[in-house]
């Protein structure tokens, strides 16, 4: 199984709000990996648009982002795509 796990630093002036995580929710919707967000010591499963927002990550919030499973060598890239911009809107699919 692959494993992959970075930490990524939001950049997004707003945080990771509902346009950035509906994006996320939307790329892994279809995966066969598991997606876990963990910030300040919560983690969540990242399919979950509710969990996503729970965690209330700001700008510069440092957010460990851990995919495992079949196609997380795909996953990944689309999900650093979404959480590294700055931008307020990324088309991703």
């Amino acid at each position: 199984m692959k494993r992959f796990e970075l930490e990524i630093k939001i950049k997004n002036p707003m945080g990771l709000h509902t346009r950035p995580a509906t994006n996320i929710v939307r790329i892994l919707q279809h995966t066969k990996c598991s997606v876990q967000f963990t910030y300040k010591k919560t983690t969540i499963n990242a399919k979950s648009i509710l969990s996503i927002l729970t965690l209330a990550v700001p700008k510069n919030g440092k957010l460990c982002v851990l995919v495992e499973g079949e196609d997380a060598e795909a996953v990944m890239p689309k999900l650093l795509r979404v959480l590294e911009s700055p931008l307020e809107d990324i088309s991703v699919l």
